[in-house]
């Protein structure tokens, strides 16, 4: 007997900020159900980003937490959030994507590959230096600023978010 159906690749359901992020849904449909990412979620719509990031893709993107962002300098988000700061908010959040999808295991083979760094060009046209410690996938924006995967791998219809805990910034 000869089934067909559409090929199932078996990506789990992660749970962030207490909710699933679905691999069948883009994702702007599973950020907004993150309660750890609301910052970044109203960033994306004040910056016009979402039907970019609904897009086909795939994009990789590094998705920093609500607490990420109360690390900024008191007063950055809600000037970055007014309308007159648009493209500087455009240009921060995609400095946080990489075209392609780059799971964990991807990340971790090319810094290998790189003896101990890797370094990718972002959708913005700056550059994340990615590096080990221990087993833990750090990324280094170009201010020498670092942020530490804490979620990786969380799949998407059009890509993959890997949470982080510090906000990249570019020169």
């Amino acid at each position: 007997m000869l089934l067909l159906g559409t090929v199932s690749y078996a990506q789990k359901t992660v749970m962030v900020g207490g909710a699933p992020m679905y691999p069948t849904k883009d994702i702007v449909d599973n950020a907004v159900n993150s309660k750890d990412h609301t910052t970044l979620v109203a960033a994306v719509k004040a910056a016009g980003l979402v039907e970019t990031l609904k897009g086909a893709g795939p994009f990789t993107v590094f998705a920093p937490t609500n607490e990420a962002f109360d690390k900024l300098p008191k007063g950055t988000v809600e000037t970055l959030l007014k309308p007159e700061n648009k493209k500087m908010l455009q240009s921060v959040l995609t400095y946080h994507v990489v075209a392609g999808k780059w799971s964990a295991a991807d990340v971790v083979k090319a810094i290998k590959k790189g003896n101990g760094k890797y370094v990718a060009k972002t959708v913005q046209g700056g550059e994340l230096t990615f590096m080990l410690d221990g087993n833990d996938v750090w990324v280094m924006d170009e201010k020498g600023g670092r942020a530490k995967i804490t979620i990786a791998d969380v799949n998407q219809k059009n890509g993959v978010i890997h949470v982080i805990d510090t906000v990249l910034m570019h020169n």
